[in-house]
């Protein structure tokens, strides 16, 4: 059995796609990155670097104690020698497919990762960065573009461990308004290996989570958007509160829900508690901006 701590992201995919195309039992332990679950000693135990995912293999090749495993692009070359799976044994084969594996972990999930943030998450739209990325993004798809061309159905010719690390982040363009329709090669790889059993599974394991985070994610964000509506730097301005920032709430939000990071295995109340502290906050930035008298200090 191999424990799976993971989110459901694009570098989380990678590892769920591959467990389940290569058939092994395992238990997804879920780290919710949205409230800071990756920075506990026990994660930290198994993934120096905070990030997921990471692997507990409890029986490991040739026995003994069992084996943990951090970063995708080794745990995917873990689990393909493992098995005996989707990277070839021969030397020509297995440099292409690490090769491609190599393109993906040092071009596409931090250019990628980068440009999302940018588009999406800053709260500041800065256009250079935003052009910036998107333009490496588009670079990095022409160049998937053209080997596609070349190798035909897959990135290094079978079907392999490079493809499941390349599709996660292949299926995020949408998001970030761009179209995959430029890059027919890519494009037509891409519609093949989505309909596959294996990376349908992977792709959907733990979306329920997803789907709740990104939305109480939304509801704070509109929160913390109101209280800036009421924050006046200088204290002199109707219908605001003089001396409160969006910093501090933001603080105060995260604190609350770091307390409940400690009750891992109370994942409903912790979603209660960020709830319960948006509503109050919306509440209360409706009370004061509807209030006829300033507010005090």
């Amino acid at each position: 059995m191999i424990d799976l701590h993971y989110w459901p992201t694009p570098n989380g995919w990678k590892i769920s796609i591959a467990l389940e195309e290569m058939g092994l039992a395992y238990a997804p332990i879920s780290i919710n990155i949205g409230v800071g679950e990756q920075l506990s000693p026990e994660f930290l135990a198994i993934s120096p670097n905070n990030r997921m995912p990471a692997i507990v293999d409890h029986d490991p090749p040739g026995g003994g104690a069992p084996v943990s495993v951090f970063e995708t692009g080794a745990i995917l070359i873990y689990l393909a020698e493992k098995t005996g799976q989707f990277l070839p044994a021969d030397l020509r084969g297995r440099t292409a497919v690490l090769e491609w594996l190599m393109w993906q972990m040092g071009g596409v999930g931090p250019m990628f990762g980068q440009d999302g943030h940018f588009k999406l998450y800053a709260p500041e739209k800065l256009p250079y960065a935003i052009n910036r990325y998107d333009s490496e993004c588009k670079r990095l798809l022409g160049v998937l573009d053209r080997q596609l061309a070349k190798t035909g159905d897959c990135v290094a010719g079978d079907y392999s461990i490079a493809d499941m690390a390349i599709f996660p982040w292949i299926a995020t363009v949408k998001a970030r308004d761009i179209d995959l329709l430029e890059f027919p090669t890519a494009h037509a790889w891409f519609t093949r290996l989505r309909t596959r059993p294996g990376v349908e599974r992977g792709m959907g394991l733990l979306k329920d989570l997803r789907n709740r985070s990104a939305a109480d994610q939304e509801k704070v964000r509109i929160a913390l958007q109101a209280m800036d509506a009421l924050v006046e730097p200088s204290g002199t301005s109707e219908g605001r509160l003089p001396g409160l920032s969006t910093e501090t709430i933001s603080k105060s939000l995260q604190t609350v829900l770091a307390a409940s990071v400690e009750r891992r295995d109370q994942m409903a109340k912790l979603m209660t508690i960020a709830n319960d502290a948006s509503n109050a906050i919306i509440a209360l930035a409706q009370a004061v901006t509807k209030a006829p008298e300033r507010a005090a200090v």
